[in-house]
């Protein structure tokens, strides 16, 4: 099983996931690349089995360095006439979505959007996505707004369970794609 991890990271919150996600796919038997957005321009995101796509939310969207991402992929695939009339799904093609928020204002719902925006992109391509995770990372640099939003204090996240979290999440995947494979 070929994984590939793509992400775009401010502050590092997105950097903890990725490395964290990479750790439990290894573990659970993956071959894994991981690349920043801003380098994985050529990076063939057909050549993988399962492609994991990172991201900090930025008033409820991705950011800009993962909007050009995206923008370029999509125009790429489509001139390779790879973008298909109704986005039919390829056997075998998985994705997941991982996007890091810190909701100094309503939370969760301020990450939403962007992650499904992303889960969009690679469902456009024909990836079937597997899942959405959103996680808590601390506002860096800004002390109120990790302190006074809905989800009270969140200096220090993500913590080191919520890494552990992610690594045992990411081993389930491959082993989740590893039987429905053996089962067909």
């Amino acid at each position: 099983m070929d994984a590939i991890i793509i992400y775009w990271s401010k502050t590092g919150n997105t950097e903890k996931a990725a490395l964290a996600i990479q750790e439990g796919l290894k573990e659970a038997g993956a071959h894994v690349s991981i690349q920043r957005a801003e380098d994985a321009g050529d990076v063939n995101l057909y050549d993988y089995d399962l492609v994991c796509i990172g991201f900090p939310t930025h008033k409820w969207r991705t950011p800009k360095p993962m909007e050009e991402f995206f923008s370029k992929k999509l125009s790429e695939y489509r001139k390779q006439g790879r973008v298909k009339w109704g986005a039919p799904s390829l056997p075998g093609k998985n994705a997941l979505i991982f996007c890091t928020y810190s909701g100094p204002h309503t939370g969760i719902r301020e990450a939403i959007p962007a992650g499904l925006y992303g889960g969009q992109f690679l469902e456009h391509l024909g990836f079937t996505v597997l899942d959405e995770w959103y996680v808590v990372g601390e506002f860096h640099g800004n002390k109120e707004a990790s302190t006074q939003g809905r989800l009270g204090d969140i200096r220090g996240l993500p913590s080191k369970d919520d890494l552990d979290r992610l690594k045992r999440d990411a081993a389930q995947i491959i082993k989740t794609i590893k039987e429905s494979t053996e089962a067909k």
